[in-house]
């Protein structure tokens, strides 16, 4: 059989593989049934459901022809990079590595630090534009997560806390 849109074969394959993981993973859980669900209930469905629509993306792609054939192109090395870099920087912001002497700075910072690693990946970088929206996912989260969750984590430097 031949690929059509090598694009959407191979993204159907990743929701594939992704969808049959999540849902082999949750049957490590106790799954129930529909009226007493149980923690691995939702899990197992989601993976269920993005592994057929993987199936259908990837079906798609063998049938339907595209003009240009929808060729992958070179892998985008440095967002990866800076995303993969920011995630990293704010779980190590947010909760500090003990075993390395760095001191948890809370969610303030870790979400600052990660808006302004994860913004170098684009094209362009503007240092206001990132301040503006590092601050408004701030104190979004901090809405969220500390006042309306009533959620216990660290939300400032350790050191300025106690």
């Amino acid at each position: 059989m031949n690929i059509k849109s090598q694009k959407d074969f191979f993204s159907g394959l990743m929701f594939i593989v992704v969808g049959v993981g999540f849902a082999w993973g949750a049957t490590t859980y106790t799954v129930g049934s529909g009226a007493r669900m149980g923690p691995g209930y939702f899990p197992l469905l989601l993976g269920i459901l993005l592994a057929i629509i993987g199936a259908v993306v990837t079906f798609k792609a063998m049938v339907i022809e595209t003009p240009t054939g929808d060729k992958i192109g070179k892998w985008a090395w440095k967002p990866l990079f800076f995303i993969i870099a920011a995630n990293l920087l704010f779980g190590v912001l947010l909760a500090g590595l003990p075993s390395l002497g760095v001191p948890a700075m809370g969610l303030m910072v870790a979400i600052y630090g990660l808006t302004f690693v994860a913004s170098l990946a684009g094209d362009r970088f503007h240092a206001l534009e990132t301040f503006v929206l590092a601050t408004v996912l701030a104190v979004g989260s901090y809405v969220a997560f500390v006042w309306g969750l009533n959620l216990q984590f660290p939300v400032w430097p350790s050191f300025i806390v106690g």
